[in-house]
């Protein structure tokens, strides 16, 4: 275990706390007070800082800007009545975290000194977590390369930092979503199971043009043959066919999402049948057809669970049950509140107390 971390806190002369409208909290464009900065160099981590948020300068050559050295995590942050704050599966997410540097040729950043700026920043700036209900405090770690260096090789030298927000739910109704075949997440031998920049990147023309056609995300299919699913938008996707639990296995083009192992946690322990393997589409079109699928939802930290209403493919668009009457998800969706926002004990050890 690393030791406690020596970091260095200068705070801001002023809070935006009073200037900040907690009934209007637009996902990823309100940021707390402070930030968390630390450096690598000469082959070890330094210069453990939390600062007051704002801009930071570096070089025009920077390799991050020519070669795409970046990636990041994503968690949040909760209150409870008793004023409680606790992080939900912080080891989770910074054991992903080194995953993708691992595969991004980046550092390994220590899981301590992960959830220990998480803690410190969090605990910094406690009053900006939000106490409404589906509100909470999201927590944004990320690395990227530093190297003043136009050359095709991995960078000596990273930052690291975090940064944290106010948050409300992330959509507002439920999702009309498209089967993706003509553009691709990721492929076999690539980086689909980090969180890289560039995934993201390119997800972004594909989910244009569903838009333009009136679907809110997409259902991403394989690479190679587009004939089994792989993720919902920027979170992992379930399907609930014959009351029996089915999610795509996790390979190299599908992200091992936190909330995703907490969802199927907690199917198991209710004693729901799960099947983890691969899903072909036709198999989800099929059970669609026949009435067999009675709800599909995405799962990922910024939506926890988001219903899909209704399902696009090959022209035809199929509608699922009435979400609100969707008996697994949304069980599943107040049992997650219940422990994160600490209304229950938290049996599986999932929250980190600040």
């Amino acid at each position: 275990m690393t030791d406690t971390l020596d970091i260095k806190i200068t705070k801001t002369n002023k809070s935006r706390l009073e200037e900040t409208d907690f009934s209007h909290l637009p996902f990823g464009k309100v940021f707390s007070d402070h930030m968390f900065t630390a450096d690598y160099e000469d082959g070890e981590w330094k210069n453990f800082q939390i600062v007051p948020y704002g801009d930071i300068s570096f070089s025009p050559a920077i390799s991050v800007l020519h070669y795409g050295q970046a990636f990041f995590e994503g968690l949040k942050a909760y209150k409870h009545d008793d004023g409680k704050v606790t992080v939900f599966r912080p080891y989770k997410n910074a054991e992903r975290f080194n995953k993708s540097a691992e595969r991004l040729c980046a550092p390994e950043l220590p899981e301590d000194i992960f959830v220990q700026s998480i803690a410190a920043l969090v605990d910094l700036d406690r009053d900006w977590i939000p106490t409404a209900a589906h509100h909470s405090l999201y927590i944004r770690p990320f690395m990227f390369s530093t190297d003043p260096y136009l050359g095709v090789q991995p960078s000596k030298t990273y930052k690291y930092m975090v940064l944290t927000g106010p948050v409300g739910a992330y959509f507002s109704k439920p999702l009309k979503v498209k089967v993706e075949t003509k553009y691709s997440r990721a492929s076999e031998g690539g980086f689909g199971f980090a969180k890289a920049a560039g995934n993201y990147a390119g997800s972004l023309l594909p989910a244009q043009e569903a838009m333009k056609e009136g679907f809110d995300q997409l259902i991403w299919t394989d690479g190679r043959d587009h004939a089994y699913v792989e993720e919902l938008g920027a979170a992992n996707v379930m399907f609930m066919i014959d009351g029996t639990l089915i999610t795509p296995s996790t390979r190299d083009t599908i992200l091992k999402g936190v909330t995703r192992d907490s969802v199927l946690t907690l199917a198991r322990k209710w004693g729901i049948p799960v099947e983890e393997r691969r899903v072909s589409v036709a198999e989800v079109i099929d059970a669609l057809k026949n009435g067999k699928l009675t709800e599909a939802f995405g799962v990922g930290t910024a939506a926890t669970i988001a219903p899909i209403a209704s399902i696009g493919s090959e022209g035809e668009l199929y509608h699922l049950p009435d979400t609100t009457k969707a008996e697994f998800s949304n069980r599943t969706l107040k049992a997650l509140n219940e422990i994160r926002y600490g209304k229950v004990a938290d049996e599986f050890g999932w929250n980190y107390t600040v």
